[in-house]
């Protein structure tokens, strides 16, 4: 099961996301509802999005549609960037930037923390 948490943080003009486990069908639809909820209170063009993913693991390749869909999602919005933030996993990082290629997502950057 994945879980989330979005959070606005208008002083620093960011999103702050937090992702763990494993996404289904059902939790991406459920993220991308408030996702949605949340980003139109604010500007997101004025905004960076921080997603702390070091708790999510990496997606099956029959999730993969669903996590191109938010990076659409996020490359829609108009972010001034896309901050991804994972633990060292080598297979995440290149999942990660593999999908950002394939949605022509280019202001994003993956910090391993």
């Amino acid at each position: 099961m994945g879980t989330f948490n979005l959070r606005t943080d208008k002083a620093a003009q960011s999103l702050q996301v937090s992702v763990g486990g494993t996404f289904s069908n059902d939790d991406a639809g459920r993220f991308i509802n408030e996702y949605n909820s949340t980003v139109a209170t604010f500007d997101p063009k004025q905004y960076e999005i921080v997603l702390d993913c070091t708790g999510l693991n990496v997606s099956s390749p029959d999730v993969l549609p669903m996590l191109e869909q938010c990076f659409i999602l996020y490359k829609d919005s108009g972010f001034k960037k896309v901050i991804f933030t994972i633990k060292s996993n080598p297979i995440l990082k290149m999942q990660l930037a593999r999908v950002a290629r394939s949605t022509k997502l280019e202001n994003y950057e993956i910090r391993e923390v």
